[in-house]
């Protein structure tokens, strides 16, 4: 990856650019185009926000891109590489403990405040069957009404008085 850094630079001077002017052309900060040329990659906070800014850069110089990409992700395997899976490990471990800790002990807004998830789907269950239930006993009214009202029709036509049937 050294010799990207210095492909950067010794194509930057070759073609009379100056490193402001890239600076500006890129709307990239003078120190991080330096820090790309020097191959300072541990001052960058975000692999992927790095990776983007070499390969802009790499564009704005005419290098090959393919070959600026596979030197960069050469270069962070072997970083990456060396980095023991116990020590990911126990780094991820500590860092869910002082989470927990953390979040016990911070002051902080309620609104603002982690709560943990709550189960809703006896919530929703509850809720459907109620919603069930306020069907049904509507439907049951509605026939019972109905059921009413057509018997007090036919009593009502009886107005009480005699009839005499002949033949």
């Amino acid at each position: 990856m050294f010799s990207t850094g210095e492909a950067f630079k010794n194509t930057r001077e070759a073609s009379g650019v100056s490193i402001e002017e890239a600076s500006k052309d890129l709307n990239i900060p003078v120190l991080e185009l330096e820090q790309i040329e020097a191959c300072a990659f541990g001052a960058f906070d975000d692999i992927y926000e790095l990776k983007e800014k070499i390969l802009e850069y790499a564009k704005y110089l005419g290098l090959d891109l393919d070959e600026v990409l596979d030197n960069f992700n050469d270069y962070m395997f072997e970083y990456t590489s060396k980095i023991k899976l116990d020590d990911i490990e126990k780094e991820m471990k500590e860092i869910e403990k002082e989470e927990i800790i953390d979040e016990e002990t911070r002051i902080s807004s309620p609104y603002t405040k982690y709560y943990p998830k709550e189960r809703t789907i006896p919530y929703i269950l509850g809720g459907i069957l109620i919603v069930v239930l306020v069907i049904i006993i509507v439907i049951w009214s509605v026939t019972q009404i109905t059921i009413r009202n057509n018997k007090s029709n036919i009593i009502s036509y009886y107005d009480g008085g005699t009839y005499e049937f002949t033949k």
